[in-house]
């Protein structure tokens, strides 16, 4: 909790309407991350690379609950 707290006077100020709902957005996917044990930046550098080239039936493999490491 005591990050969230911190943060808050921080996002109050993130610069511009946009980029607090970018956050807004970005912070439940990380927080789902470290939910289940994964690490953060692992897990967006990997999905980040994957995403292009995947298949709109192949989304849920990168939810953080089912993922698995690329294995290149």
């Amino acid at each position: 909790m005591r990050p969230w707290a911190l943060g808050r006077k921080n996002w109050l100020v993130a610069g511009s309407l946009r980029i607090g709902q970018r956050a807004a957005n970005i912070m439940p996917l990380i927080q789902s991350v470290k939910l289940n044990r994964l690490d953060p930046y692992a897990y967006l550098s990997d999905v980040l690379k994957r995403l292009p080239t995947l298949k709109v039936t192949q989304i849920e493999e990168l939810l953080p609950h089912r993922w698995k490491p690329n294995s290149n």
